[in-house]
Formats: structure tokens, sequence, C-alpha cells
């Protein structure tokens, strides 16, 4: 493995509010990028396995709230949303108060606490039903996993490193879709 996901690793099973020293722009593009990466392969793979849930065990998932987000909003509203206000927003509050805790013995239970609230205030992205509140863990999985590694970064490098990742994560995946409205091209929303 490489030494990027040793230390992701090493610092998910123990974390530790320790900034990375090495400031070297390229070091840190570097860092971002594989981290971007593994973000990516995560949230794709995890959510076709949670795809599969609804055909193969007969569950409704129901419609998701970009199906809403397309039919309410513009599409110049929509990018500024997911690639500027939901980042900002959301590392100022979930990964943001980290540095309150940098020094405390019990950081790890705020890093934990702080990457699963993020994860599972994400549920919302769906209808709330009794199938979505019980299969909750499993639907929120990919954001809980990708807030650990935006916690990650902004402990390494800072929390405009983890603004910056979070916006580029939202662009890449959303995109496509945006691109697709943007064309006037269907879009299956449920």
């Amino acid at each position: 493995m490489s030494e990027i996901v040793d230390s992701l690793l090493l610092f998910l099973k123990k974390p530790v509010f320790e900034e990375d020293q090495n400031t070297d722009i390229n070091y840190r593009k570097k860092v971002f990028f594989k981290i971007l990466i593994y973000a990516l392969v995560v949230n794709i793979g995890l959510s076709l396995v949670i795809g599969l849930l609804e055909p193969v065990f007969g569950f409704d998932l129901g419609k998701h709230a970009i199906g809403d987000a397309l039919e309410k909003y513009s599409l110049p509203f929509l990018c500024f949303a997911a690639v500027v206000l939901a980042p900002v927003s959301e590392e100022l509050l979930f990964r943001g108060p980290m540095i309150f805790f940098k020094d405390k013995p019990y950081f790890k239970f705020i890093f934990w606490a702080l990457t699963l609230v993020f994860g599972f205030y994400h549920i919302t992205n769906f209808e709330i039903t009794t199938t979505i509140l019980i299969l909750a863990p499993l639907l929120v999985l990919p954001q809980i996993v990708v807030g650990a590694m935006l916690g990650f970064i902004r402990v390494r490098l800072g929390l405009l490193w983890a603004i910056g990742l979070h916006a580029t994560y939202n662009l890449i995946l959303l995109g496509p879709l945006l691109l697709a409205t943007a064309l006037d091209l269907p879009i299956p929303t449920e």
C-alpha cells in the first residue's frame, strides 16, 4: 500500500489531531488527489452495492432529494449549492470544530461523533420511511467513509483543503448529472 493509505488507515484507527509538517504544495496536492480518488472509488463501490438492494431484496428506497432539487432549482444554483454552499457549510459545521478539541485526550471520540453525525445528516437525502430508517446505516455509509477521509484531510492539511476536497468530490459526482440536465437529457430520479 502507499504511504498515504497507510497514514489514512493509521489515523482512522486512532485519530489524533496532528498536522502534517510537510508544507510542500506538490506533496499536499498529491495527498489531496489520492484521497479524492479513494473517496470516489469507495463511494461508487458502496453506491453500487446499495443500488442492488432495491431489485434483489425488493426494497423501496423512494425518491432521492437530488430529483426534487433538479425540478425545483436552476442549474446555476444547483452547481453553486453543490460545489460552494454545501462544502463550505458542512466542513465548517462538521470538521471546523475539531480544532477546539485538538489537544484533548478524547479527540478521537469527537472526530468519530462529528463524522457519524455528518454521515447520518445525509439520510435527509431520502424520503423518510420505515425502510429508509432501518437501512439508514447502510445508506449513509458512503458519507460516513468519505466524511472520515475529509476529517483526515482537515486534520493533516487544514480546513481549506477539506473544503476544497469536498467541493471537488461533489463536482465530480454531480457533474455528469448537472451536464445531463443542461443538455436536457432524461434523468432517472427514482
